[in-house]
């Protein structure tokens, strides 16, 4: 039989630096267009919510005292994320199956279709389910990143990432546009809606129809042109991954066969350890901002805590565009991942810097002093968009490392399962260190600092296990 009639999944999925083409191979720009879309609707449908949750939730009469709201704002966001991780797996394991487009077509379906309900929900049971459905639902991002790395090699890869990883920023600015401008329009726009009786029924359709109505039409544009990249799964002649998981192929390979290969199981627990130090930092410094002066925070109003969100998101994107590709090409991932995850630990002790240069010299700051907060500000918020620049490496090592071709979506699944465990629990975890601190004053107040420290320097041990060469990692 000739030996051309097998598939060799023992191979890594890119070829060998030396063998790597000298000219780069074209980008198939309209189809990373086309995922990118795709990619933006997650965090858009996500995070249109956010900015009139909690006048949604106030207006069912859920509690008689408003400012216990949160539990049920925590509740909703929780839904969303609780069946994300229950689902995403899965997702990758049936796109394995029956192929990437049509999970694809599905998910991106369901999210709009979910987030349209939401708009019309008039109670917290009906508000949960449209929320669990969306989550469900955006569990295909593990099949989008493998979708990815089919359509790129090793020449191309360093624009490609880059470009899909700014899409979850933009998503988060532009959800949040969305929701803030078009809530409550009758109220918000008398001359234009006030006579709309539907839209003074349902206050909040308005956001929700027109973020599902994007990523229907994205839906729409997915059908007509996205294209299969893994042909004929189902028909793929497999050998056995002796080197990597004895007596398997790539796909009888379960959970825990991925999870034994140690340069797979490092990336998922560090990408956990990732994902709950970035969210949690998201979280605290929020937090931070809005804290009283006098119990350790900064006391910036609403529309400064926006404007330093609004640099984060921008850094992001221009760091992304502007040094990322630039920064692959030239260092190895495994050390840059090392190196953006070794940013964390500096990035929450440099917090307290921003209070103390508030506070010197009086208790009201003056413009200079404000200014140099606001220099500090854009300083810190660069740095920690330069830590999250390990999102867009893990994605490469996830490619770089997968055993055989048809287990990077669930390669990509089972890392993103880690992630989305880290991200429930981080908010949470981060706010009640940061209250017991402040309420407690142990430490100066600053207790929570030195915690995230610690659990930052834990995240740095769990990464350097990927730069180690593969033999000497041993079992997890």
């Amino acid at each position: 039989m000739d030996a051309a009639d097998f598939v060799d999944e023992t191979a890594p999925l890119l070829p060998a630096i030396e063998n790597a083409p000298h000219k780069p191979t074209p980008l198939p720009k309209a189809q990373l267009a086309i995922l990118c879309t795709i990619r933006l609707m997650d965090p858009l449908t996500f995070t249109q919510i956010f900015p009139y949750i909690n006048q949604f939730l106030t207006s069912l009469n859920l509690v008689p005292d408003k400012s216990h709201i949160g539990f049920y704002s925590g509740l909703v966001e929780s839904s969303f994320a609780l069946f994300q991780l229950l689902f995403i797996y899965h997702w990758a394991r049936i796109s394995d199956m029956a192929g990437r487009r049509p999970v694809i077509i599905i998910g991106t379906a369901g999210l709009s279709i979910s987030t349209i309900l939401l708009g019309l929900a008039s109670s917290l049971p009906q508000i949960l389910i449209a929320r669990c459905l969306a989550g469900t639902f955006s569990g295909i991002a593990a099949v989008l990143h493998s979708v990815l790395g089919e359509l790129t090699d090793q020449s191309n890869q360093t624009l490609a990432f880059p470009i899909y990883g700014l899409f979850w920023p933009l998503g988060s600015i532009v959800g949040p546009l969305i929701g803030g401008t078009l809530a409550n329009p009758a109220d918000q726009y008398p001359r234009l809606f006030g006579s709309f009786d539907f839209l003074i029924r349902y206050p909040y359709f308005l956001p929700c129809f027109f973020s599902g109505f994007l990523a229907l039409c994205t839906t729409l544009i997915t059908y007509s042109f996205l294209r299969e990249q893994v042909t004929h799964l189902g028909q793929q002649k497999t050998a056995l991954l002796d080197v990597r998981v004895p007596n398997k192929s790539a796909a009888e390979m379960s959970t825990r066969d991925l999870f034994s290969i140690p340069i797979i199981g490092a990336l998922c627990l560090s990408g956990c350890a990732l994902c709950f130090i970035a969210t949690a930092f998201d979280a605290v410094f929020v937090l931070f901002c809005y804290t009283p002066v006098e119990s350790g925070g900064l006391s910036f109003d609403t529309s400064q805590i926006g404007y330093a969100l609004a640099i984060a998101g921008a850094s992001s994107i221009i760091i992304q565009l502007t040094l990322l590709p630039s920064l692959l090409r030239t260092f190895s991932h495994a050390r840059l991942y090392n190196f953006f995850m070794f940013l964390w630990p500096f990035t929450f002790a440099a917090l307290p810097i921003l209070r103390f240069t508030l506070i010197s010299g009086g208790s009201h700051p003056g413009p200079h002093r404000l200014g140099l907060v606001w220099v500090e500000i854009v300083i810190l918020m660069s740095l920690s968009r330069f830590g999250c620049l390990a999102y867009s490496v893990s994605l490469i090592l996830c490619k770089d490392h997968a055993p055989a071709p048809r287990a990077l979506a669930k390669t990509n699944g089972l890392v993103l399962v880690g992630m989305c465990i880290a991200r429930a629990i981080a908010p949470a975890f981060v706010s009640s260190v940061f209250a017991w601190s402040i309420q407690h004053h142990f430490m100066g107040g600053y207790f929570w600092i030195l915690v995230m420290v610690l659990i930052c320097l834990v995240g740095c041990s769990l990464s350097k296990r990927i730069a180690l060469p593969q033999a000497a990692l041993g079992p997890l």
